[in-house]
């Protein structure tokens, strides 16, 4: 049973000034209707989900289903995200119109992308967007490679948390370059979240036990078999992985250790 005092209540992660308790952040995307969405969204314990401003009714149209009506804001922090942007100028365009549409909400997840196959990210639009809307008083989130100096690049222009790939969007790998996300992690002064890649639960223990301040996730869960079940798992997910990286693993070892030493022996 893990220890809640640790894992969440007295370990809360910080982000743009604003305290969770939950480090498993979600997407809304993906999910058969919204209250599969709803449902999945409350078994991961989720506070903070993303929504793709182009993709997701959010008050626009106001003769479909509004998302913000089964996941509202009093109850969550909507993180507008970028998706399906390949240049700077649509983001940017994108993060506004979700200030507009959400009456002054500043926290956005940028991210760029350079290419519809792998869904990388464009850094160099990246970084034009990043500057842009830090200028205008965006709090920003920002998805980017797992490169380290990138990663710093991207903190010194005053994104709020830093949220490298653990693999493509969506192909459920897992974490490829976990001494990367670790370098990164070990340089920040932001929360790392590690966004896209993860396939399940393992993987999301994984990040944490590298120390990542979150994960975001939305394939992995939207498309399980069962997508409730997978939420209920990355969130038991999530906390041990924290739990263990607090409690701080043993070294590894090339040779066989006994459990019990020898020394002291009554016989």
């Amino acid at each position: 049973m893990i220890d809640q005092s640790y894992a969440s209540a007295n370990d809360p992660l910080i982000i743009a000034g604003k305290t969770y308790h939950s480090r498993l952040l979600t997407g809304t995307g993906k999910y058969r209707d919204l209250t599969q969405t709803r449902l999945a969204t409350e078994a991961a314990g989720a506070e903070i989900v993303t929504v793709a401003v182009r993709r997701t009714n959010l008050g626009q149209d106001p003769n479909q289903p509004n998302l913000l009506e089964i996941l509202p804001p009093d109850r969550y922090t909507i993180l507008p995200n970028t998706a399906g942007c390949y240049t700077a100028e649509d983001a940017i365009r994108t993060c506004r119109l979700a200030r507009e549409l959400l009456d002054g909400h500043n926290l956005v997840k940028l991210e760029v992308l350079g290419d519809p196959k792998t869904l990388y990210p464009d850094l160099m639009e990246t970084l034009k967007a990043t500057e842009v809307l830090v200028q205008e008083g965006f709090e920003v989130m920002v998805y980017t490679t797992d490169d380290v100096l990138m990663a710093q690049r991207l903190e010194a222009l005053g994104c709020v948390a830093i949220m490298p790939l653990a693999a493509p969007i969506g192909s459920g790998l897992g974490i490829r370059n976990p001494f990367n996300i670790r370098q990164i992690v070990e340089n920040a002064k932001v929360p790392v979240i590690v966004d896209a890649g993860v396939g399940t639960a393992s993987d999301a223990t994984v990040a944490m036990e590298l120390g990542c301040d979150g994960v975001l996730m939305n394939t992995a869960i939207a498309s399980a078999t069962r997508p409730i079940m997978m939420a209920s798992a990355m969130k038991q997910a999530i906390e041990a992985g924290r739990a263990a990286f607090l409690a701080g693993r043993i070294p590894r070892k090339a040779y066989a250790s006994a459990s019990s030493a020898l020394d002291g022996l009554f016989f």
